[in-house]
């Protein structure tokens, strides 16, 4: 089971839809969190994109020096850029990281953020755009010349002069519900990345990706994409997950379910729907909670529980064929902290220091005060 984190671009907080708590975007605060996943054993992180965050490309290059493992699962929108030069961009990240690119691709599904950068193309116009994107990146990766005209792209005797570490490509991940999100899962990439839905609808995705792939004499990976509020006990998890919308009203919600209403994304029209726009009822599968959907877009859904539950829920996914789990918490500092505390030990994670037989100082919480050492505390 390999578990990412997220980094929080577009702002972080201790509170869905208010200002009560909120951080501000910095680089000290985004470092703090990926240095936390990189040491704790979390295997990336998640990089998100739109006109409410800052650049994925810029924000990622710059926690290159200061990780050592983390990989970075970098969010690419394929109509703001051309191929060529995102070749160029992917291929210069992985030298200098040494290998660690992952790469998001996002079709966008928010018709206002897409005009706002310039692109005007209908639903199944943007998946066009996406296979023609990814057919010429992907060959000039593989050290290919390319002259290709299609419907979207037109490139002439276009070269990528200096290979990527990961040959022929760095990984393609990729998320999508639709018809055509389905049919390019199949066809181009190496992760399927669902947002949580109750595990009997991920299993009906996985399977008809799964089977679309499998006539092109394909194998696609499989990824969960959901937000966790674990704690010590199921009771108190409950309770976090109440307070996380507390100074969530009526009104706050109504007008984002309005806002997300006139995207033409399947995958958010999904989401709205396992809640309805009401909190009346937001525990839509057993330890599955549908109310980070009331006021964000994207993955709207949350495991609720203790450790033991939340690993167990996840084993129910990577049953259905997930092997990946990008992960977030509110607020991610603190939480990336807890849910590798309270989880990692039921799915068998350790910190790399630790797997490694390095020595440590093991975790013996706070040195009395009276100078004397609890005796748990020594060196392995």
């Amino acid at each position: 089971m390999n578990i990412f984190w997220f980094l929080p671009i577009h702002g972080d907080g201790r509170y869905l839809g208010t200002q009560h708590g909120a951080r501000a975007v910095d680089h000290h605060y985004l470092k703090q969190i990926a240095q936390a996943a990189d040491e704790l054993g979390y295997g990336g992180v998640l990089i998100p994109t739109g006109r409410s965050c800052e650049d994925s490309w810029i924000v990622a290059a710059s926690l290159i020096p200061v990780t050592r493992r983390l990989k970075f699962l970098v969010a690419l929108r394929p109509s703001t850029i051309s191929p060529t030069a995102q070749a160029r961009q992917a291929a210069t990240f992985d030298r200098l990281s040494e290998g660690r690119l992952l790469v998001n691709l996002v079709a966008g599904g928010d018709t206002g953020d897409l005009e706002a950068d310039g692109t005007f193309l209908s639903h199944d116009e943007r998946y066009e755009h996406a296979k023609e994107f990814i057919h010429v990146w992907k060959r000039l990766l593989a050290g290919e010349e390319v002259t290709y005209e299609g419907k979207h792209i037109k490139v002439n005797k276009a070269k990528q002069l200096f290979p990527p570490v990961q040959q022929p490509h760095p990984p393609l991940y990729f998320g999508g519900s639709s018809d055509a999100a389905h049919d390019l899962a199949a066809e181009d990439v190496e992760l399927y990345l669902t947002w949580g839905e109750p595990p009997a609808e991920v299993e009906k995705k996985f399977d008809d990706v799964r089977k679309r792939a499998a006539k092109l004499g394909r194998k696609v990976k499989f990824g969960v994409r959901l937000h966790v509020i674990p704690r010590d006990t199921n009771d108190l998890a409950w309770a976090a997950a109440d307070e996380l919308i507390k100074y969530l009203d009526d009104d706050t919600i109504a007008k984002a379910q309005a806002n997300l209403s006139g995207m033409d994304s399947e995958g958010q029209r999904r989401m709205r729907a396992l809640h309805g726009g009401s909190r009346a009822k937001l525990e839509i599968s057993p330890n599955l909670w549908a109310g980070v959907g009331l006021a964000r877009s994207g993955a709207g859904t949350a495991l609720v529980g203790d450790g033991e539950t939340i690993a167990r829920r996840l084993k129910e996914y990577e049953a259905l064929g997930a092997d990946t789990f990008v992960l977030s918490g509110y607020p991610h500092l603190e939480e990336v902290y807890r849910f590798a505390e309270l989880v990692f030990p039921h799915i068998g994670i350790q910190a790399p220091g630790a797997a490694a037989g390095q020595n440590l100082v093991r975790p013996a919480g706070e040195v009395l005060g009276n100078g004397i050492v609890p005796s748990v505390l020594r060196v392995a």
